[in-house]
């Protein structure tokens, strides 16, 4: 993310404690269209305690156009630019600490009068050397560069000096603002500038006229800056918010010391406290604290979701669904530019593609990406292809801990090939199949994409005919890992394993399969439960099966991956299904 910019602002306050010389210019009014009224000031709602930003603890500017401000009344040093980094280092325990909030802020056009070529009220004397013909030319002041300015301008003088044509001749899009002036225009251009703005730094404090006059009067208010320092230029370094209310004596030691720093005999110092605000954004809050203060109190906020390429993939309960477009949008404006569109699945899968019923709720209406897994590339189309990218811990647990280089795997629910292609990476050769023809297609794509071509076999059947097609084959590798992930109905499938080797021909040498069959189970055992599904499939006993819980996809609810070698006895029983 862009780092975000501090805008400063001052207002006549009577708590800069030494030495305020701060400069007064016009407030910047951000203006960020909200999604919805802000609750958070519920009284029904009880406010955290002092720690970190929220936007229920924090209070809501008067009249701000973003709703989801919050400001924070903080205290800051004033230092000089070069003697930050060290002093930032040193204070580093008592320094605000908030996330996405530097601690170091810098006012704007706080440059100093040196910066601007402009001699301090107590100049040095002039060195005899400049006098003398050849010697150091003597720091020009600010009438006399005005004058000189005015004499090299003439009618070409935007060849001269291109910068002051650019600043001379505003953009068309400027013009029609400054057109619009009256109408909103200011305000319009305001919210477009500070639309991505994650908070700004206050300076608030007294001003000072004294002797500041007459240096403006020299070259003029433009020219003198705002906010500038006649020592320098400075930043602020903001202290931590328990400190905000304490007065000089209070502050811890080391925080006194740099104050005292430099001190001069006058009693003036380069240094001084101050009071500052913090104004945090809508870009700046989470989207778990947006949707808390957006969403009736006592539902659920939801806070997670897949994703998937640029598309964020959502499970809303029932009681979301009234709220599904607000909430689609808060999950796309915190998760720019990586998601692009929000979608909501709007019923169960139901069908043999198992492909699934989505809504789009925000963001453009593509559901076509493309996704990175382990550094391979897949193109996916959620519309018509299944896809689940939280199982690719359990696929790399395969690969990286069950497969080895020798084997052969066959994919009997393969979709576009996340398993099929990175196994084809390690493994000896892969035949993949799935009976979903569009996702056949994506798999030939992301075998082509991902130069794995040559070490894969695709086909589109129905995968007991699959695996018939495979053992009755001459033609084919000897299967070792055979994977069966489809949990609703994986288990189902196995009695074509019963009786596979029956029929083969005599002297040909087979090798009994690792199988890794996924099913889903709500049982207080899962283990147990999926064991005897398997047992029951088979219509024998397996030994050895070795159970291994993926993950929790409800409450009370496993998916759970079951790894056993296909015993000889099924391999070669009589089959109790007819082939299609």
């Amino acid at each position: 993310m862009v780092p975000p910019l501090l805008h400063l602002r001052i207002h006549p306050h009577p708590h800069c404690l030494l030495l305020p010389r701060i400069r007064r210019h016009a407030p910047i009014r951000l203006s960020l269209k909200p999604l919805c009224s802000s609750s958070s000031d519920s009284p029904a709602r009880a406010r955290p305690p002092l720690h970190g930003p929220s936007l229920r603890r924090g209070r809501a500017p008067p009249d701000h156009p973003d709703p989801f401000a919050r400001a924070f009344d903080l205290a800051a040093l004033r230092v000089p630019a070069p003697a930050c980094a060290t002093l930032e280092r040193r204070l580093r325990g008592h320094l605000l600490n908030w996330p996405r909030v530097r601690n170091v802020a810098r006012l704007p056009n706080d440059q100093g009068l040196l910066a601007l070529g402009l001699s301090l009220p107590s100049a040095p004397p002039r060195h005899p050397a400049s006098e003398e013909p050849g010697g150091p030319a003597p720091p020009a002041a600010a009438v006399a560069r005005r004058e000189k300015l005015a004499r090299q301008f003439n009618a070409r003088g935007f060849l001269r000096f291109p910068n002051l044509a650019r600043l001379s001749r505003p953009s068309p899009a400027a013009r029609k603002r400054r057109e619009r002036k009256g109408d909103g225009g200011d305000e319009e251009a305001t919210r477009e500038r500070d639309r991505d703005k994650v908070y700004v730094v206050e300076v608030v404090g007294e001003r000072t006229e004294d002797d500041d006059d007459e240096w403006k009067g020299l070259v003029g208010e433009e020219g003198f800056g705002r906010g500038a320092w006649p020592m320098g230029p400075t930043r602020l370094l903001l202290l931590d918010e328990s400190y905000a209310e304490r007065r000089v004596d209070e502050l811890p030691e080391a925080v006194k010391d740099v104050l005292d720093h430099e001190t001069q005999q006058d009693g003036s110092s380069t240094y001084e406290l101050i009071r500052c605000q913090l104004t945090l954004f809508y870009s700046y809050w989470p989207m778990n604290e947006v949707l808390e203060a957006l969403l009736p109190e006592g539902i659920i906020i939801p806070t997670g979701f897949e994703t998937v390429g640029h598309i964020a993939h959502l499970n809303l309960r029932d009681e979301h669904l009234p709220y599904k477009k607000l909430i689609a949008q808060v999950v796309l404006d915190k998760n720019k530019p990586k998601i692009q569109t929000v979608v909501n699945k709007t019923d169960a899968i139901q069908n043999d593609y198992r492909t699934m019923q989505l809504e789009v709720l925000a963001g453009n209406d593509s559901l076509r990406t493309m996704v990175i897994e382990s550094g391979l590339r897949f193109q996916v189309d959620l519309g018509a292809v299944y896809w689940n990218s939280r199982l690719a811990t359990e696929r790399q647990r395969l690969i990286n801990n069950i497969f080895r280089d020798s084997d052969v795997v066959c994919d009997m629910f393969s979709g576009v090939g996340p398993l099929a292609i990175s196994a084809a990476k390690k493994v000896k050769y892969v035949y993949a199949n799935d009976i979903n023809p569009t996702a056949v297609e994506y798999l030939e794509r992301n075998m082509v994409l991902n130069k794995l071509e040559r070490k894969i076999e695709v086909f589109n059947m129905d995968a007991r005919r699959f695996i018939s097609s495979i053992y009755s084959s001459q033609h084919v590798h000897p299967v070792t890992q055979i994977v069966m992930n489809l949990p609703n109905d994986a288990a189902e499938f196995l009695d074509v394993f019963r009786g596979i080797l029956r029929n083969s021909q005599s002297g040909l040498r087979y090798v009994m399969p690792m199988i890794h069959v996924y099913g889903f189970s709500k049982a207080e055992d899962p283990e147990h439960d999926f064991n005897e599904r398997i047992n029951v499939a088979l219509r024998e006993n397996v030994d050895s099966v070795e159970m291994h819980r993926v993950r929790l996809v409800a409450p009370g609810k496993w998916m759970i991956c079951a790894s056993f070698t296909l015993p000889e006895s099924v391999a070669i029983a009589q089959p109790n299904y007819i082939s299609c």
